[in-house]
């Protein structure tokens, strides 16, 4: 019987709350992966077991839960098993009940992106001690720089399918234009570009190639006195905040000023700029406190976080056309 069921799939366009459900939660759920890697690196237990796909050659290492390093990357790695579970079940549900072909393929999407992700981290584990000279760092920092990156596409991905199977989004879009779309569509790119540096200085250990904070110097100057890579990369972190901030604002203001837009866009727009002031708090408490686990940790969450809300932004306005290019 579950082999037919499997064999010939039942799709239609109607709404299907229990799929709707299970794509939320897997949104909700890569979110906490984030967090947990993001605690991972800031207190340096990328490398706690030298393994993998196994953690000191088990699947429940010893002494585990009572080291914070060990506990921190295997909760990683179990959080991220159940992520490959989650998604390649979603992407199952989609297969046999959704008739949006696009929407299929965005799901067989995600299953490619999170196994390539799982690899990623793999090799991170396992090339970290190759040297890499013309870039003068290792295999597995390369890897780790690509594993965070991976990870913000991977969180959009899931928003995306969670959001084209709610219930708003089958009762219609949003009456928005040209310039908006092109607007949400030009922060995403900025704050993807922003997401890629900050991933590059993390991995580089620049995070504090800068040590004060909003002047680059202990004598009050703008500019650092001395350049290398890693200030480089920290410095241009930092101009990139320009930019985003500008963008974001005129984007949350058209937002605001079209009076098509739903009581829950204007609500998304305000909670972006909110997350870009809390964002730039923790930037520069990371630098007061020396690069606390706490605020390092805090501070990738919100990123990511600010990502989510504006491609969700992003992704709602693109709604009809999406609609009427890709469906049948």
């Amino acid at each position: 019987m579950l082999m037919a069921t499997l064999l010939h799939p039942h799709r239609t366009n109607d709404y299907h709350e229990a799929l709707a459900v299970f794509a939320a939660l897997g949104a909700i759920w890569v979110l906490v992966l984030v967090v947990l890697g993001a605690f991972t690196t800031s207190i340096g237990a990328g490398m706690a077991f030298p393994d993998w796909p196994l953690s000191n050659g088990s699947l429940n290492p010893a002494g585990w839960l009572d080291n914070v390093a060990m506990f921190a990357e295997h909760a990683h790695r179990l959080s991220a098993s159940v992520m490959s579970l989650v998604t390649l079940i979603l992407a199952v549900g989609l297969w046999r009940c959704e008739a949006r072909a696009w929407l299929r393929r965005l799901g067989y999407c995600a299953v490619a992106l999170v196994l390539a992700q799982s690899l990623v981290g793999g090799l991170r584990v396992l090339l970290d001690r190759q040297q890499v000279e013309w870039v003068n760092t290792s295999g597995g920092q390369l890897f780790a720089m690509l594993h965070a990156g991976l990870a913000q596409l991977f969180v959009c991905v899931l928003i995306a399918i969670a959001v084209a199977c709610s219930r708003p989004w089958r009762r219609g879009g949003v009456a928005t234009n040209a310039a908006m779309r092109r607007a949400g569509l030009g922060c995403c790119a900025l704050l993807f570009v922003q997401l890629a540096v900050a991933a590059v200085m993390r991995h580089s250990g620049a995070g504090l190639a800068i040590a004060t904070f909003p002047f680059a110097s202990a004598d009050g100057r703008w500019l650092p006195p001395d350049w290398d890579f890693r200030v480089g990369i920290h410095f241009a972190h930092r101009v990139l905040v320009l930019p985003i901030v500008a963008a974001s604002g005129w984007f949350c203001l058209m937002i605001y000023r079209n009076a098509a837009t739903s009581l829950a866009m204007r609500l998304g727009s305000a909670a972006l700029i909110g997350l870009l002031i809390l964002q730039i708090l923790l930037g520069a408490s990371i630098i007061w406190t020396g690069r606390s686990a706490e605020m390092t940790t805090g501070h990738v969450l919100i990123g990511a976080l600010t990502l989510a809300v504006t491609f969700w932004l992003t992704w709602v306005m693109h709604r009809d056309v999406i609609e009427q290019r890709y469906s049948p």
